[in-house]
């Protein structure tokens, strides 16, 4: 089976202004990266708009319905200090959500092995009725939700390694014991969140923060000694992965010193545990990155991985 690819041309109409760091030029540079021939394989698909019903699932109906309603039709609209919402907003974030709900649907029904979504805005530091760091809606954690929902999975696993902890994604899983989230990021540095000692109501928050200047092996480490392990305890249904590649050296955004070939690593690695632990099933989503070549280099070296898996 093949690995799918969802986005849409709508994610490249959210402008957060000019100088923002969040703009639509990362989604055109991992775009490009995988417009080669490397890639002829990919199923490419359309992704679909979200529904109101489906991001409900994980924020507020009354918070969704008023994000969307201060959208403007001209202009920008500050939603919060950080994130900035333009007149292609809605539709890119609608996209942003129902892209990773359709990639669940794919993954789960056997119609591809696995899959990415090259969307934006990114999702991970959006909480329940808080918009906040470029995020407006948890597109990971919508997904995870959709799998419950629709297909009855239960046990739903994200693994974050975006150096920003995700704060949202947290918060939303930390009381159900049937949901597990773990995060390799710098620390300290934003969202504040993210230590060691917050493990959620049963074990099921898993947070290996690294210092400024970490590497490879800082991660590697991380990863093999605490969260794969804890991951294979956990035993999900599925696995998802908030995909932010701006723990790269070369990022502008942060201190750490991930290589290109981590990225690969990391994948390989959870591509293998989702094989082991639930029949493969794994989706992705595209979190940060804002070092355009960097991001583009990365988001390839992740997608190739979850080809050959």
């Amino acid at each position: 089976m093949q690995t799918a690819l969802f986005t849409h041309e709508d994610c490249l109409n959210h402008d957060p202004g000019s100088g923002h760091p969040e703009s639509p030029a990362r989604l055109k540079a991992v775009i490009a990266a995988l417009d080669t021939d490397a890639f002829t394989a990919l199923d490419r698909r359309t992704a679909p708009h979200a529904s109101i019903d489906q991001i409900s699932r994980m924020h507020p109906r009354d918070y969704v319905v008023q994000v969307l309603e201060h959208i403007p039709k001209s202009g920008a609209v500050r939603l919060d200090a950080d994130t900035i919402v333009s007149s292609g907003s809605k539709d890119a974030a609608l996209r942003a959500a129902g892209a990773i709900c359709a990639a669940v649907d794919a993954v789960v029904t056997g119609e591809v092995k696995n899959a990415f979504c090259a969307v934006r805005p990114p999702g991970h530091h959006a909480e329940p009725a808080i918009p906040m760091g470029f995020c407006i809606f948890n597109n990971v954690a919508i997904g995870a939700a959709h799998a419950r929902a629709m297909h009855g999975l239960q046990r739903l696993a994200v693994v974050d390694f975006d150096v920003h902890h995700g704060n949202g994604t947290q918060a939303m899983f930390q009381n159900d014991p049937d949901l597990f989230f773990a995060s390799t990021h710098q620390s300290p540095l934003y969202p504040g969140t993210g230590a060691a000692h917050e493990h959620g109501c049963a074990n099921n928050i898993v947070n290996a923060p690294l210092a400024a200047s970490d590497g490879s092996t800082a991660f590697r480490q991380a990863m093999s000694e605490r969260i794969l392990p804890a991951l294979n305890e956990f035993d999900p249904d599925m696995i998802f992965i908030s995909a932010g590649f701006d723990a790269h050296t070369n990022d502008p955004l942060a201190g750490l010193n991930f290589s290109d070939a981590d990225y690969s690593w990391a994948t390989e690695q959870l591509t293998k545990a989702a094989a082991n632990q639930c029949g493969g099933r794994l989706v992705s989503t595209l979190e940060g990155g804002y070092d355009l070549e960097a991001l583009g280099r990365c988001a390839a070296l992740h997608v190739e991985a979850l080809m050959k898996a």
